[in-house]
């Protein structure tokens, strides 16, 4: 689809887009207004970190217990040698806290080009997977692609584009467009991110954490602790990829199935932020 901010808006104004929009918002300050938040935003928004690396970490196909993340987070335990599960493990945990970083560079009116976020998370993501000399850097025409990490369900993924540049400028215009639904934007980067697959690794770990970083950035997730990543996992990685799937036919019913998929995530993603804004204002988080 074309990315200027009419046909933009044209698509956020389609039935099922504005009401996935709505209740996106709606959720959205929900959280926002949780009396568990209260003087505790940061702690909450912490742990939303480290359940989000979980979740992204678990959608690559890098399972372990939360409470593990948690204490790699924190300090309490030290990092087990690299391996191809603690490598993504430690990509997904970087990503994720890099997402809080790099939200100012895609939040709307921001005139810094995508890809410096982009570069900046993927630098996150894939710096302990290498190779150093591709960390940051969008590969070229020559680089040829990269087959999807994670589960066997991300096979249903069409081939990337052999070019990533038109595509990742057409993000630029995306950020760009004034007025369009947060839900709408943060879905439509994590879908090219996804597909596109800019990177020679490590690009679903950077889609969902440009998402985060999108959602929290354009104050749908104002206080940053809903978990998207949660959400995604939640509804399961063959959901989410069937999704992406239809993203990629171009058509409008795909591009809806994707943003109501993204809706349903993100409300999921704000019922675990209340969790955990439960467990602050009881003294049990963690």
């Amino acid at each position: 689809m074309s990315a200027p901010a009419d046909s933009l808006l044209l698509v956020a104004a389609w039935p099922r887009v504005a009401t996935a929009c709505a209740a996106a918002r709606e959720a959205g300050t929900r959280l926002r207004f949780h009396e568990g938040l209260r003087r505790r935003i940061p702690e909450a928004a912490a742990e939303s970190r480290v359940r989000g690396a979980w979740s992204s970490a678990a959608l690559d196909g890098a399972r372990v217990p939360v409470e593990v993340v948690r204490n790699l987070v924190t300090g309490r335990s030290a990092w087990p040698p690299g391996d191809a599960t603690w490598d993504r493990v430690r990509g997904a945990v970087q990503v994720t806290a890099e997402a809080e970083r790099v939200g100012p560079l895609l939040a709307a009116g921001s005139t810094l080009a995508p890809a410096q976020a982009l570069a900046r998370l993927h630098l996150a993501a894939a710096e302990p997977l290498g190779p150093a000399s591709a960390l940051g850097r969008p590969r070229g025409s020559a680089a040829g692609s990269e087959a999807p990490h994670g589960p066997t369900e991300f096979a249903m993924l069409p081939a990337p584009p052999s070019d990533p540049g038109p595509r990742l400028a057409m993000l630029g215009e995306v950020l760009a467009a004034p007025d369009v639904p947060a839900l709408l934007v943060a879905a439509l980067v994590h879908a090219e991110v996804a597909l596109v697959r800019p990177f020679v690794g490590g690009n679903a770990l950077v889609a969902r954490a440009a998402e985060r970083a999108v959602l929290t950035a354009r104050g749908l997730d104002a206080t940053g602790v809903a978990v998207p990543e949660f959400g995604h996992a939640e509804l399961g990685p063959t959901a989410y990829a069937g999704a992406l799937a239809a993203f990629a036919t171009g058509s409008r019913d795909g591009l809806t199935v994707w943003i109501e998929h993204c809706g349903a995530a993100f409300e999921r993603a704000v019922t675990e932020g209340e969790r955990i804004a439960d467990a602050v204002r009881a003294g049990r988080l963690g």
